[in-house]
């Protein structure tokens, strides 16, 4: 770990052109720039707050609370947000980085930092605006909020690896990427977001709590909405899953590098 921090840190000024550019190619010939940053997951929380709320409020546990459907799936949305942003790009990060691979040399962990650090952007900026509704509505959990520190954290690990170990199989099975598109509009519904566990059936709730995702976000929840610490033991099993992600994609990668950059 010491050895390849040391071989990044010469390359940095590349890590940060490289975010600089990629921000800059996604907003250059929009009028609106990196406004769409914001408007894009406001849009998609209006949508979902105009169509479900009236359903689901009368039936959330803290309906006392007029802002908790909003502080509850807000919560969710943002951070499905980076998790989906973060896996779904790195399933393709040695396709759409061909051109670097073959003809500059530098060392391959720089493209998930760089990949992480774009998704963290977007993220922040969600998030600083989430806070600043949590402030003015008077639902600010204080000191609470640095428990989703640890959860952002545990999230990026269990997306990177996740993605880096998709990213291998995509250079060489082409539909595994298509695949995992589908799957991932799939996996949204399977995770309490829209909806609370506590509305169903308790098969369903058994069954929807072995979603990896599911402690995570409810974590999460936890905090923003009823501002209590998460209980961190029912994360264990996620943080295995994702030390075992990151090697198995570390592993992939460093077995199959020169075939991949022939296969692009």
């Amino acid at each position: 770990m010491k050895n390849s921090i040391k071989s990044i840190w010469p390359y940095k000024d590349f890590i940060i052109g490289s975010v600089k550019r990629k921000l800059q190619d996604k907003y250059h010939s929009s009028m609106m720039g990196s406004i769409w940053l914001i408007l894009h997951p406001l849009a998609m929380v209006l949508t979902y707050t105009i169509i479900f709320s009236k359903i689901m409020s009368p039936r959330f546990p803290n309906s006392h609370n007029d802002y908790a459907y909003s502080i509850y799936l807000c919560s969710g949305l943002i951070l499905w947000g980076l998790f989906s942003e973060i896996v779904v790009n790195a399933q393709n990060i040695f396709l759409n980085n061909a051109t670097l691979l073959k003809k500059i040399n530098f060392p391959r962990l720089c493209l998930p930092i760089i990949l992480i650090l774009n998704a963290l952007i977007s993220f922040t900026i969600i998030f600083v605006l989430f806070t600043l509704f949590l402030l003015m509505t008077g639902n600010f959990p204080g000191w609470v909020l640095l428990n989703t520190l640890p959860l952002i954290f545990l999230l990026i690990t269990f997306s990177i690896g996740l993605g880096v170990s998709l990213g291998v199989l995509n250079v060489f099975f082409r539909d595994v990427g298509q695949l995992f598109i589908i799957f991932i509009n799939f996996w949204f519904w399977l995770t309490p977001i829209v909806y609370s566990l506590d509305i169903l059936p308790a098969f369903s709730s058994h069954m929807i709590r072995l979603n990896p995702m599911t402690p995570l976000v409810e974590a999460f929840q936890q905090v923003t909405l009823n501002h209590l610490s998460p209980k961190w033991e029912t994360l264990l099993p996620l943080m295995m899953m994702s030390i075992i992600l990151c090697i198995v994609g570390m592993g992939l990668f460093r077995k199959h590098a020169s075939e991949i950059v022939d296969e692009i």
